[in-house]
């Protein structure tokens, strides 16, 4: 089984806090409502297939460059947010797992299901999921910049069942985005997309083992 990290396993609780306080630092006042509306903004434009071609994940720089120019909006707001979301936000060392995250990957790893995660990030995940002391729980990592390709590019689900050791079609992709994630299918790869909805902090993991159950 692959899964995907941002928005599937692990999320980033903090970015309206961000942006409240970096407008703040700047003399401007922002309200907490307005903060998430911008995020959500933000974040949403993110994931479009116009920003998802332009290989931000390709490399740190890049990485970088791309972010910055789309979170430039909010320096309508107060010049210099761009920034601020960058580096608070950004860093994946600032992200943290779902409720559900842990206890869906301990119960697949007591089913004996191999799992690795296929992320589309400019740097390596493993010293995050060690930060959680969840690094024992998943098999292999995939990065978009050791590949050299990027979701929903085939050959970077290819690379991860290498990885894992596994084959296409005996490989289930979980994640948060039908284009980006979705792109297994192509590599031959079945294919679960997360709701969009979500239960506060759980995202609706738990559905992943009873598929697997299911299966059995």
């Amino acid at each position: 089984m692959l899964f995907d990290w941002g928005d599937t396993l692990f999320h980033a609780p903090h970015a309206p806090a961000v942006i409240v306080a970096a407008a703040r630092a700047r003399g401007v006042t922002v309200s907490d409502d307005d903060a998430r509306r911008m995020w959500d903004e933000l974040w949403d434009a993110g994931k479009t297939p116009e920003e998802l071609a332009k290989g931000r994940d390709l490399s740190p720089q890049a990485h970088r460059d791309v972010w910055t120019a789309l979170f430039a909006r909010a320096d309508r707001v107060a010049p210099g947010v761009s920034h601020a979301l960058y580096e608070r936000v950004m860093d994946p060392a600032s992200w943290v797992p779902f409720a559900d995250t842990r206890p869906t990957l301990e119960a697949l790893r007591r089913r004996g299901v191999k799992m690795g995660v296929v992320s589309n990030v400019p740097r390596d995940l493993r010293p995050v999921f060690a930060l959680h002391g969840m690094a024992d729980l998943v098999d292999a990592f995939t990065h978009s910049f050791e590949v050299g390709a990027e979701k929903p590019d085939p050959a970077i689900f290819r690379a991860a069942c290498r990885a894992l050791g596994v084959a296409p079609a005996e490989t289930l992709m979980v994640g948060d985005h039908p284009e980006a994630d979705g792109g297994a299918a192509k590599a031959g790869l079945r294919v679960y997309i997360l709701p969009a909805e979500m239960d506060g902090d759980v995202r609706g993991l738990g559905r992943v083992v009873e598929l697997v159950e299911g299966s059995l």
